[in-house]
């Protein structure tokens, strides 16, 4: 995989899963904490992707 697919991939992971974690406390999936999470999760799955990238 090239350095683009995997930094997606970490975005796309990472943004899902942080837009999902505040389902486990109750909160809706379309709240203001689901989506500053997914913007965090996205934000850590880059910068994930791209220190994978470059190992």
């Amino acid at each position: 995989m090239n350095t683009k697919s995997i930094i997606w991939l970490g975005a796309i992971v990472g943004s899902t899963l942080g837009g999902a974690l505040p389902m486990l406390w109750g909160e809706s999936s379309i709240s203001v904490s689901s989506a500053l999470l997914s913007m965090l999760g996205g934000l850590a799955g880059i910068w994930a992707g791209f220190k994978l990238s470059h190992m």
